[in-house]
């Protein structure tokens, strides 16, 4: 098996216990990872959906098994609870297993820059819309997960690479794009505002490598939608990478240069199945 190094990797929005969980393609990353520090930046265990309708599979399992072996060799693992997995929060500052639990953390970057990390939840508004607005865009989200699990099983059994149908959808609704947009410079502000050179989140399904005025926004996406990962390398370089039949690099932002991860890029990454150039990120045998 190959390996992939990196100095840290930063995964949110698994949403174990879901038939959407891309476990799979997960559990092919864990098991490829070799890093001093992993960040669960929340929603890994989405227990508002098995609190409605248990659902486990041993994949899901397996999953769980490969972060603590991680942490069994000696990888530092911070638990950041998020929404769907909120009932964590409540063990913030216990450790378990090797697993840090906390509701925020700090993470200071190989070059010395210091990135403010949380899942990302404390960014919604409050009151967006009315109940039954929230109702039916839980509804479209739920129908539209449904035809990417349809659409995804369908290409396997054609033997073809993955296709995120919901991020696709995204990427060409003005108003789902207006709100991210919206989401990323709230996000960016707070951290401004707290004096942190940038924010690491997850929470909106969403990858992202975007400098909004002096921080940059990192958003590792999801393994529900679009299987995405960030990863630092060891001069400190942030990587969005999509990873499902072939590691696909999205974006990327080092101290002199930043290349955004435009919703183009995320929604056709699976198609274009190139080789990214990982730089000091490395596959060796």
């Amino acid at each position: 098996m190959k390996t992939f190094h990196c100095r840290s990797a930063f995964i949110s929005d698994v949403h174990l216990g879901t038939p959407d969980c891309k476990a799979d393609y997960l559990l092919d990353f864990l098991r490829q990872l070799r890093c001093e520090k992993l960040y669960l930046v929340g929603d890994i265990i989405d227990m508002e959906a098995l609190a409605r309708r248990p659902w486990w599979q041993p994949r899901h399992t397996a999953v769980l098994a490969e972060v603590l072996a991680l942490a069994r060799r000696g990888v530092e693992v911070t638990y950041i609870p998020g929404n769907h997995d909120a009932p964590l929060r409540a063990l913030q500052g216990q450790d378990f297993a090797g697993i840090r639990i906390a509701l925020d953390a700090v993470h200071v970057g190989a070059d010395g820059r210091r990135y403010r990390v949380s899942h990302g939840d404390e960014f919604d508004p409050g009151h967006v819309g009315r109940g039954w607005m929230l109702h039916l865009g839980d509804a479209m989200h739920r129908f539209i997960s449904w035809g990417n699990r349809r659409l995804h099983a369908v290409r396997q059994r054609l033997a073809l690479p993955y296709l995120p149908l919901s991020i696709i959808i995204k990427s060409h609704v003005g108003k789902a794009l207006a709100y991210i947009r919206a989401y990323e410079e709230r996000a960016a502000r707070a951290a401004h505002e707290q004096g942190f050179d940038g924010h690491i989140c997850g929470h909106i399904h969403f990858g992202q490598v975007r400098q909004i005025g002096t921080v940059l926004y990192l958003n590792d996406g999801d393994w529900v939608e679009h299987c995405t990962a960030l990863v630092e390398d060891h001069t400190g370089a942030m990587e969005l990478l999509h990873w499902s039949e072939q590691a696909t690099a999205l974006g990327r932002a080092s101290r002199e240069l930043v290349l955004p991860s435009p919703a183009a890029a995320l929604a056709l990454a699976p198609l274009a199945m190139t080789q990214p150039d990982l730089g000091a990120l490395h596959l060796a045998a």
